[in-house]
């Protein structure tokens, strides 16, 4: 399983600690030191019956900035997803990767049906 977040972000340090809680093996990856590319942002979207939208930071900084509110209605998902691709911080996070599923952001129910 690969667990893709931001260190400093206080809900992937509590996603962290409830994978290690309940002794779930994954492999770390930094969004920002390693940003997703295009290729694995489109697999995980693929993989993950989530609308794209639910793979952006709606609450960043970052976001905000862009004006991606308003911008993102317009954009094709190729546009998005390089959109994506070029920023960590406009990445929802935590995400979680298995072989059948991916998960954006920590909402524990979820991540208890999904991953236990």
């Amino acid at each position: 399983m690969l667990f893709v977040y931001y260190p400093k972000c206080s809900t992937c340090r509590k996603a962290k600690k409830w994978l290690e809680e309940n002794n779930l093996e994954f492999q770390e990856k930094d969004i920002v030191e390693d940003n997703p590319t295009v290729e694995e942002l489109k697999e995980w979207y693929q993989k993950s019956d989530l609308p794209l939208k639910r793979f952006f930071n709606t609450s960043g900084m970052k976001y905000r900035e862009l004006k991606l509110k308003d911008k993102l209605p317009e954009m094709s998902e190729d546009e998005q997803l390089e959109l994506l691709a070029t920023d960590g911080m406009l990445v929802k996070r935590p995400v979680i990767v298995t072989d059948d599923a991916v998960l954006t952001g920590f909402r524990q129910k979820e991540w208890e049906e999904k991953l236990l």
